[in-house]
């Protein structure tokens, strides 16, 4: 009797254990609402290319001079500079503190066609800058007046075209951002004496930029 009583505490247990199975609550289920999803988004901005500094000339054949106002002190041919322009793209955080530029003009000696025995040299060529336009902040100027060596008689330094400024910032670069446009007038003042014969020369322009 007492084996009997053991094994029906034992199926009664059992019994007990599977009915507390069978009222367990089951996984719950997804909510497929497409209404509670988040939208996840992103601008990609293009990739920026560093901006520079540069400078162009207009489109030209070259610069004629063809005499005018010659007199008794020399003779004298003119002409213009075709538009020289700056531009500079660069961003402030992309230009060192300090730095600044300038297009410097410089002459190479002139020699006549068919016989380089008859010469001219670069400092009887001057040139008066002439500021045509500027969007930058205002810190950019036209180079100063130089006449041959052989003055002109306007009071600017009688030096010749040799490494002379034609444009040039005139503070810290940051503040030139933008363009510069900038021509020239030249002057040719020679000796009254000087050999007849067609004479050609290099004006060569260069872009310096330093800190």
């Amino acid at each position: 009797m007492k084996i009997n009583r053991t094994t029906q505490i034992f199926a009664a247990s059992v019994l007990g254990l599977a009915l507390a199975g069978a009222g367990l609550a089951g996984p719950a289920l997804a909510d497929d609402d497409p209404g509670n999803g988040i939208d996840v988004s992103v601008n990609i901005e293009p990739i920026r290319t560093p901006g520079q500094l540069s400078m162009t000339v207009a489109d030209n054949n070259g610069v004629a001079l063809t005499e005018n106002g010659s007199d008794a002190a020399a003779r004298q041919f003119t002409g213009t500079l075709p538009t020289v322009t700056v531009t500079d793209t660069r961003l402030p955080e992309e230009i060192p503190a300090g730095e600044f530029w300038a297009v410097v003009g410089q002459s190479s000696q002139f020699t006549a066609t068919g016989d380089s025995a008859k010469t001219i040299g670069p400092e009887y060529l001057g040139w008066k800058p002439r500021l045509l336009s500027d969007s930058s902040t205002g810190a950019v100027s036209a180079g100063e007046p130089v006449s041959s060596v052989i003055s002109d008689g306007t009071g600017a330094p009688t030096v010749g075209l040799e490494g002379q400024e034609l444009l040039a910032s005139i503070a810290n670069s940051a503040d030139e951002i933008g363009t510069s446009q900038v021509n020239a007038d030249l002057a040719l003042r020679t000796p009254v004496d000087v050999a007849a014969g067609e004479y050609h020369s290099t004006l060569t322009l260069s872009l310096f930029n330093q800190s």
